[in-house]
């Protein structure tokens, strides 16, 4: 087939869904043209070395990836939002329609950002039969200039349209399932499908010297929150809970984002001498510094609306076989609860993290040995990379051939 791909994040960006997708579709032999924006992810700012220009379109065999200029600033504000979203939608509608007029089947890799394009997209391709893959919900709470603005009706507007629209609708979880069928999704169309990791990257692998001195400073133990610095992660309740374990562990955060600067004014506040912070690093980095760590830390905001969400670097550190401690609700808790790959409380309640950093340091390293092989197994049991394409695959067709059916009996008729 001719499989388009809209995708607001891709590699470079830690974009291992879409990314990963569309090679396996490659080597599977499907043409694949993916439209999609230049790398910014997670600090919104263009990655050095890159330059937004409209003419950017790269092409090996079978795979064309074109990128269209959107505005990125580094600021997580909802009107910055607005701003990139609604821009990259006005640069996929004029790209769109000649990188992707004759696919037969087009694949939206689901980020609420991607939603204005989408719907703008499936307006000028006609009856192209859409798989949507819904990776995120969004409920705007940044106040009164958001609710004044009248950005989020527009918002869940154009949200519902797509559900409708799509042939597919492919969810990552039962809880977003939910989610998507209250927001408008025909129940028969929502398909589950987990997400995967690059798995490549994100295997078992031992902590070289160096990589060990880095992360940890004696035998204490470490925990460790590698990605994203923001709202949604509420690392405000990480600190909270490592500066009331004092020397009993070690919280490393390892990355960025737009809540960077007040988590470490909180650090510094409380005076917690064992929270430590490390600069972004390429995902090909990340399994040795799990490695050198004795936890990932995966800690989600208790929005009803992520709930259903599972975060990337849960999967990422269930392929590395490393523990988990997750400070979260819903699904994220869960596949850990049920692979017994770790340690679970609920999310903003920093007096229950630092119970469950105190007793993740008392556990022996033999018993965290199990907890990553349980957490590794279910990983590939529930979520590879390979039963994933595999999905996906299986509903491009089902999307493709349930359009042509319908066409075809409209003509008939």
């Amino acid at each position: 087939m001719r499989v388009g791909i809209l995708t607001y994040h891709f590699p470079p960006e830690p974009a291992f869904v879409p990314g990963s997708l569309a090679e396996e579709l490659v080597a599977r032999g499907h043409e694949v043209r993916v439209l999609t924006g230049f790398p910014d992810y997670p600090g919104g700012h263009v990655y050095p070395g890159w330059r937004q220009r409209w003419r950017h379109q790269t092409h090996s065999e079978r795979l064309t990836v074109r990128r269209v200029p959107r505005y990125a600033a580094g600021d997580d504000s909802a009107r910055a939002r607005a701003a990139g979203w609604l821009s990259f939608a006005g640069s996929a509608a004029l790209a769109g329609r000649g990188l992707l007029r004759d696919v037969d089947v087009l694949y939206v890799h689901g980020h609420p950002a991607v939603t204005f394009a989408a719907t703008g997209l499936l307006r000028l391709l006609g009856r192209t039969p859409t798989v949507l893959h819904v990776q995120d919900v969004w409920t705007e709470r940044d106040g009164r200039a958001a609710r004044d603005s009248g950005w989020p009706a527009r918002r869940e507007a154009a949200t519902r349209r797509l559900y409708r629209e799509a042939a597919v609708v492919a969810v990552g979880s039962p809880a977003m399932a939910d989610l998507v069928r209250a927001g408008g999704a025909e129940p028969g169309r929502v398909r589950t499908v987990p997400n995967w990791t690059d798995e490549r990257i994100f295997r078992p692998t031992q902590a070289g010297p160096a990589v060990r001195r880095l992360v940890r400073r004696d035998d204490r133990c470490v925990v460790m929150h590698a990605g994203t610095i923001g709202a949604r992660q509420d690392l405000d309740t990480a600190v909270r809970a490592a500066a009331a374990l004092g020397d009993r562990m070690d919280l490393v955060l390892v990355g960025s984002g737009p809540q960077e600067r007040r988590v470490r004014g909180l650090a510094a506040d409380l005076g917690a001498d064992n929270v430590r912070f490390l600069e972004r690093r390429s995902a090909v980095d990340m399994p040795q510094l799990y490695a050198a760590a004795d936890y990932q830390l995966v800690a989600q905001r208790g929005l009803p609306e992520l709930r259903g969400r599972v975060p990337g670097k849960l999967q990422a550190a269930l392929s590395c076989a490393a523990p988990v401690v997750a400070s979260a609700a819903g699904e994220a808790a869960k596949v850990v609860e049920r692979a017994r790959a770790g340690l679970s409380c609920p999310p903003e309640d920093w007096a229950a993290l630092a119970d469950r950093f105190w007793l993740a340091a008392a556990i022996p390293p033999a018993a965290r040995t199990d907890m990553g092989r349980r957490g590794r197994d279910a990983y590939l049991r529930d979520m590879s990379m390979q039963a994933g394409v595999d999905r996906i695959e299986a509903l491009l067709h089902e999307a493709a051939e349930a359009t042509a059916g319908r066409t075809k009996l409209a003509h008939s008729g």
